[in-house]
């Protein structure tokens, strides 16, 4: 008898295939809306943002080390994105009310990124604090739902709804 796909094992390496494809979608999004968006408000240019990033390791200083901040910078976005990924793709099968939508399950995902990120892991950082501003933070939301949230969403709700 073969196994129907509910009942069927992923092939070997199918769960770490999918979730390096998920993690690179992701976190190429979000990198680039962010370098896209925010120099056009004004917020700095591409380069300056990827310095912005290394700054929670490095401090001001960031800014002042040329490509090879901004490449840390990137480094450390995707290490980021792979962590939320692997997050998600550990407590997607564990919360059974995030297969009755992938978007809901994209926005509620966002939202936490979101608020764990600007909480929780900026403040322990080293990059300059500002005074909360919802606008800001609304906008910030918004990205990691559209780049974080439905990439994980679709990505991760295919891979589960075919090995369930």
């Amino acid at each position: 008898m073969t196994p129907t796909p509910s009942t069927a094992r992923p092939p070997a390496g199918s769960l770490l295939g999918t979730i390096l494809t998920a993690w690179l979608i992701a976190g190429t999004l979000d990198i680039g809306i962010a370098v896209t968006y925010y120099p056009l408000t004004g917020s700095g240019n591409p380069f300056t943002i990827l310095q912005g990033i290394a700054s929670g390791l490095l401090g001001p200083s960031a800014f002042l080390g040329g490509v090879a901040t901004a490449a840390l910078g990137l480094a450390c976005h995707y290490a980021i994105a792979l962590i939320w990924t692997v997050v998600f793709f550990a407590a997607y099968p564990r919360i059974g009310v995030l297969s009755y939508s992938r978007t809901l399950t994209a926005v509620l995902y966002g939202v936490l990124v979101s608020a764990v990120m600007n909480f929780v892991v900026l403040p322990m950082s080293h990059v300059a604090h500002r005074p909360f501003a919802p606008g800001a933070f609304t906008v910030a939301t918004v990205i990691l739902i559209v780049a974080i949230g439905f990439p994980l969403a679709i990505v991760g709700g295919r891979y589960f709804a075919e090995y369930r």
